[in-house]
């Protein structure tokens, strides 16, 4: 099986050289403010420029307008967007028609119910991705990048209409675990390959994607 991985959150040379060279499929830059992997347009327009074909360049939104999107795609060659807020299904479907790009809608699980409620985006987005629903009284939560994972049976034998992506907390350790459990084809990583919140390691990211291509 190949397994195609999405590093996110990258926001250094170093780490973007890392992705790219260790065969990363995707590399996800941060447009949300409050996040410690947030970038600027004129950062991010600097480390994806040089991204060559065949690695995905991804925009990563939280519940942003179209005006702020926009202002992002005139200065930062994307190819994908990530919707990774509280925006229904009728919002992505616009964005898609609206921006002329694939986009990816992050949906978080915690139980079946979870599960169920990510149907209603298989006809919106391009992709889906599964992320860890924090618990309530978690402080200091973010949209992602919570260094949380679930119960990764949630998504075992599952089919869906679209591709899909695994995400929270993955790291090369727990990798192969997470892999045999769901199925997933395609993996997403941020706080896995950090060594502080925001601080992408080189090394880890290599680690990761080493890992995943012995699976």
């Amino acid at each position: 099986m190949t397994l195609a991985v999405k590093i996110c959150g990258v926001n250094s040379a170093e780490a973007m050289t890392a992705a790219v060279a260790g065969g990363a499929a995707y590399v996800g830059l941060m447009f949300y403010p409050p996040s410690p992997r947030f970038l600027e347009a004129e950062a991010a327009a600097g480390l994806a420029a040089p991204v060559p074909a065949g690695v995905k360049r991804v925009g990563v939104f939280v519940d942003e307008p179209d005006e702020v999107i926009e202002r992002i795609l005139a200065a930062v060659p994307l190819e994908m967007l990530q919707f990774h807020g509280t925006e229904p299904p009728e919002r992505v479907h616009r964005a898609r028609a609206r921006f002329g790009l694939p986009v990816i809608k992050a949906v978080k699980l915690a139980s079946a119910a979870d599960l169920a409620a990510a149907r209603a985006y298989e006809q919106a987005a391009d992709m889906l991705l599964f992320d860890a629903k924090p618990p309530a009284d978690m402080s200091g939560v973010l949209p992602g990048g919570n260094a949380l994972t679930f119960d990764w049976r949630l998504l075992k034998g599952s089919a869906w209409d679209r591709p899909w992506l695994l995400s929270g907390g993955l790291t090369a350790g727990n990798l192969a675990e997470a892999v045999a459990v769901t199925g997933a084809r395609i993996v997403d990583v941020s706080s896995g390959v950090e060594s502080a919140p925001g601080r992408k390691d080189a090394a880890r990211i290599r680690a990761f994607l080493g890992a995943a291509a012995g699976l």
